[in-house]
């Protein structure tokens, strides 16, 4: 059972003087969890739970996602609950992408796993080819010389819920994603980056560039 509420406590060292939320008292009961010191109650509020039933909005994005061997769990449950806040389709899960039932992927998913339905494939190839062939297009979030910036793509003419949708592909941490999943890709984006670094953390630009598509959707379709 979930909690109904949760306390903002502060602890009464005066040389830590952590504030905290506390959903549920952990092993240390209410002393500090930085310095174990003494703490007090400073606040209760109500803790809202949110809905833990697949959706059933008829209005979700002509959007699906497909996680190519990311790495990380808690990469993967972010990526879970910015598509259902979202309201992609479905998620695709290939390789050693973790699952749900994840410890580490709920602890960021927050239920939204629970909200959005998702398939596992051991080869992301094959499912990106099935996926092209069930009038999907695969377009790619990657640094390829292939690639183009995400403020010049143009979503193609008739897209829509009903008729065809285009899957995002991200990959990997570390090797991104898949080569030989590029070469089949109908487009290769990348997001323009002004700092020394050369990507942003997978779950990071997973949602930067569905919520760029999403506004292209919505303004195409408010015409």
């Amino acid at each position: 059972m979930k909690a109904a509420s949760f306390q903002i406590r502060l602890c009464e060292n005066p040389e830590c003087g952590l504030r905290y939320p506390a959903v549920e008292l952990h092993l240390i009961g209410d002393r500090c969890p930085a310095c174990l010191g003494t703490t007090r109650l400073v606040l209760t509020r109500t803790l809202e739970n949110e809905p833990q039933m697949p959706s059933n909005n008829p209005d979700r994005s002509p959007f699906v996602a497909l996680l190519d061997n990311i790495r990380s769990a808690w990469n993967v449950g972010s990526i879970f609950r910015t598509s259902e806040g979202y309201g992609l389709q479905h998620i695709h899960l290939c390789g050693i992408t973790p699952r749900p039932g994840n410890t580490d992927l709920g602890k960021t998913a927050l239920g939204a796993e629970n909200n959005i339905p998702w398939t596992y494939h051991k080869n992301s190839v094959p499912a990106a080819e099935r996926l092209k062939r069930d009038s999907h297009q695969l377009w790619a979030l990657e640094s390829d010389p292939r690639a183009i910036p995400i403020s010049e793509v143009e979503l193609p003419q008739g897209l829509s819920s009903q008729l065809s949708g285009i899957a995002l592909i991200v990959g990997n941490e570390e090797t991104g994603v898949d080569p030989g999943l590029l070469d089949i890709c109908n487009k290769i984006i990348y997001l323009p980056m002004r700092g020394e670094k050369r990507s942003f953390n997978v779950a990071v630009a997973f949602g930067i560039a569905i919520q760029f598509l999403g506004f292209l959707f919505q303004k195409n379709n408010s015409h």
